[in-house]
């Protein structure tokens, strides 16, 4: 049975390419809305998802992976970008007084992913619509650790 860690976490603006609110010529719609049914088809329906991830810092803290709940090699989503490789990691969003809400952190590999990096602090959230959420916003969230690892930025 795994560990979950509790840690928290606060929603910052994110590159707006997922949910194509940065208007990118390249991807209609946003990259998610592309993805999707690649995903499908591989055995992670997002339907149930808002189209776009929720970008969060865990800073001071960030986050290491050790075994995702879904990794998807070589995933040729677009047909002029190159493959990629995706991984989804098992994630709770705590609401005080509210049912906690299921979801996935959103992890396209540094090494395959050709732009749009995140800084070590930074998830991508995959989660149902949450009424009011807003930059700024803190939220608990929970992962196993057997998947990933919540530990201090190191100091330099």
């Amino acid at each position: 049975m795994s560990h979950w860690q509790s840690f928290p976490a606060r929603v910052i603006p994110g590159y707006r390419v997922a949910s194509g609110q940065n208007r990118d010529a390249r991807f209609p719609g946003g990259t998610l809305k592309m993805q999707a049914p690649f995903f499908r088809e591989l055995g992670v329906d997002l339907d149930a998802y808002f189209p776009g991830t929720v970008n969060v810092s865990i800073a001071p803290n960030r986050y290491r992976t050790v075994e995702a709940r879904h990794t998807f090699r070589q995933v040729k989503w677009h047909p002029v970008e190159p493959a990629e490789d995706f991984s989804f990691f098992d994630l709770r969003l705590i609401r005080p007084g509210q049912p906690s809400l299921e979801g996935y952190v959103y992890f396209p590999h540094p090494e395959t992913k050709p732009e749009h990096f995140q800084k070590p602090d930074v998830l991508e959230l995959l989660l149902p619509r949450v009424d009011g959420m807003h930059y700024g916003m803190e939220l608990m969230l929970q992962t196993p650790s057997s998947q990933l690892i919540i530990e201090p930025e190191p100091e330099s």
